[in-house]
């Protein structure tokens, strides 16, 4: 089932920049490719099914390109492994800014050298998480101003935003049970309950703002009837 929300308050008056990169001094041409993006809280199936889809859609003929977040560069690996470490005594305790600051170091360098350069060449590229998750875990979730980390992660894209971003939607309380705990990273095992609910919840407003790019998956169904759905959301812009 994929549905659509009606804000929760009035939308941000801001200009998305999609199909092109904005830096600080100049404006770069067109892309070519198309950017697509699965979010959603823990649990919710974001890398079962970025795999589904790109196999989906290269057997369509198209060029894919599918890539993680934080990931999909050696820095940005090396950075995942202090991000999402598990848990424990020896886990480090991370400050929400600290946070926000590293996986948007890491989106910066998988912007630079991979999603760039393959949206200029024509390709679809499927990352699992970008930067609506910084907003919804480190804005929502541990409260910092979303402006501002609206401002930071301008700065890490150079102005990119999806041209379709799929939320894949679960309850906290059904997502952190699909994982058993021993594979929990510090996210999933060192925040509450409570702290996962206003993630949800952030990801559903910030989809109710702009709900021509947003398009809302249950995905607390099996997976086949969810990829259903994802595959039908990434195809209406392909």
């Amino acid at each position: 089932m994929v549905r659509a929300f009606r804000p929760l308050r009035p939308p941000v008056d801001r200009e998305p920049v999609r199909g092109c990169r904005i830096g600080p001094l100049t404006t770069l041409p067109p892309v070519k490719g198309t950017l697509i993006t699965l979010e959603g809280p823990e649990g919710a199936g974001k890398t079962v099914l970025a795999r589904k889809l790109a196999d989906a859609l290269g057997a369509r003929g198209h060029t894919v390109r599918l890539t993680r977040e934080p990931g999909g560069t050696r820095l940005g690996e090396r950075l995942r492994a202090i991000l999402l470490e598990r848990a424990g005594d020896a886990a480090l305790s991370i400050d929400p800014r600290a946070d926000a600051l590293l996986f948007n170091a890491a989106r910066a360098q998988l912007v630079a050298e991979v999603i760039a350069p393959a949206l200029d060449a024509g390709e679809v590229v499927l990352c699992a998480r970008f930067a609506d998750s910084t907003l919804a875990y480190q804005g929502y979730g541990a409260g910092l101003p979303i402006e501002e980390l609206r401002a930071i992660a301008r700065v890490a894209t150079g102005g990119l935003v999806p041209d379709r971003t799929i939320l894949l939607d679960v309850a906290p309380d059904v997502g952190m049970r699909r994982k058993s705990p021993d594979a929990h990273n510090r996210f999933e095992s060192g925040f509450d309950l409570d702290f996962h609910r206003r993630v949800r919840a952030g990801f559903l407003e910030l989809a109710a703002e702009e709900p021509d790019r947003w398009r809302i998956v249950d995905s607390t169904r099996h997976v086949d009837p969810v990829f259903e759905d994802v595959l039908a959301a990434a195809l209406e812009i392909l």
